[in-house]
């Protein structure tokens, strides 16, 4: 029987287990980007996990949307990102890197010449970027030109170049989240009348151009893509989820890719309208379910077939050792969400192991 601590081939990788440390930002980079010490000690942590897939990383300057998060745009980013890869490597982990471009979301204030963020239209979300002075309201992004689409793709096959230098296994394209490529698929932020709007074949043509970019650097078997077909996270919306992303999920399997990595339903916990099994059916490749996954639903969807590899988010943030804390059904860390976002080792690296006397949870 399959469990979550059975061991699984991703492609040519083999993973000591089904669990996924999802990705979760924290804000402990440097302010320019660069992975920090903490940041070693915090993933190294955490690698008994089948698989890591990293906080989001921005491609670029422009893709920047939060203070302290770690980029892969330059060799200071990515030599540091190579120490937490080697961390991961020595307790015997294996981790991709989430690309990232945050679009819209981003402000005037992370961008180097104070201009606006790009969207694929100029239609302002409502809300407030998170800045270094603290929450501001959003600004109305500027639309991209068409002359302008194979820059910020080329933005994301340069990130994937640093991702393998940094001795990352695979990388993540975070197609997902109310983020660039997310506002380009979804109608309620795609308002183009050109080649990559308008239709779902249009509005798909951005992700079909990133996947053809960063597969020329890493084979397509170690990139994986994340999709969020009905999450509203970052005013994000659409008029036909269940459709759009049947189409959507169909289209991208032409790729290859090593997996299907879906935020199942809407990160406010509303019920899900989309049937997550029909997309996992549509792809043909492996599937990795997301979203309040605890052992006992995450090992009855392995076992119905439903999924091939569970996330945890929070269960890894708090738990270090979540791995031996399931399989021993042992009691968890309580999770403290004031210290989810930047600060110190309070919160982020000072979650206490299991003692190895502890006996199982009642």
């Amino acid at each position: 029987m399959n469990t979550l601590f059975s061991s699984y081939r991703l492609g040519d990788l083999t993973l000591n287990n089904r669990m996924v440390m999802a990705p979760m930002t924290r804000n402990r980079a440097s302010e320019s980007g660069a992975p920090t010490a903490i940041m070693v000690e915090y993933y190294q942590q955490r690698a008994t996990a089948g698989l890591i897939v990293s906080e989001s990383a921005p491609v670029s300057q422009q893709g920047v949307g939060y203070p302290h998060t770690p980029g892969l745009f330059d060799t200071e980013q990515s030599t540091g990102w190579l120490r937490v890869v080697n961390a991961v490597h020595s307790e015997g982990g294996r981790i991709f890197a989430q690309l990232q471009h945050c679009g819209r979301i981003s402000h005037p204030s992370h961008q180097k010449d104070g201009s606006v963020p790009v969207a694929p239209s100029a239609v302002r979300p409502k809300g407030h970027s998170v800045t270094t002075a603290g929450y501001q309201d959003f600004v109305t992004p500027r639309a991209l030109d068409t002359g302008e689409m194979a820059e910020v793709v080329g933005q994301f096959k340069v990130a994937a170049k640093y991702a393998l230098d940094a001795g990352f296994d695979g990388i993540e394209v975070h197609g997902a989240n109310g983020y660039l490529i997310d506002q380009f698929l979804r109608d309620g932020t795609n308002q183009r009348a050109d080649a990559y709007g308008g239709s779902i074949e249009k509005r798909l043509r951005f992700l079909h151009e990133v996947l053809d970019a960063v597969t020329e650097i890493f084979p397509s078997d170690r990139v994986g893509l994340r999709l969020t077909p009905e999450n509203s996270f970052n005013d994000m919306a659409d008029s036909a989820p269940q459709a759009h992303f049947e189409y959507i999920v169909s289209s991208i399997a032409e790729h290859g890719l090593a997996y299907l990595h879906i935020l199942e339903g809407d990160m406010t916990g509303t019920q899900k309208q989309v049937d997550y099994r029909k997309l996992r059916e549509l792809f043909r490749g492996v599937y990795i379910a997301n979203n309040g996954y605890d052992k006992c639903r995450a090992q009855e969807t392995l076992e119905s077939g439903d999924a091939d590899l569970v996330a945890f988010g929070a269960p890894f943030l708090a738990n270090p050792d979540l791995v031996r804390r399931y399989r021993e059904d042992l009691p968890l860390n309580n999770v403290d969400q004031t210290t989810f976002y930047g600060g110190d080792a309070t919160g982020y690296t000072d979650y206490p192991f299991a003692r190895i006397d502890l006996k199982p949870a009642a």
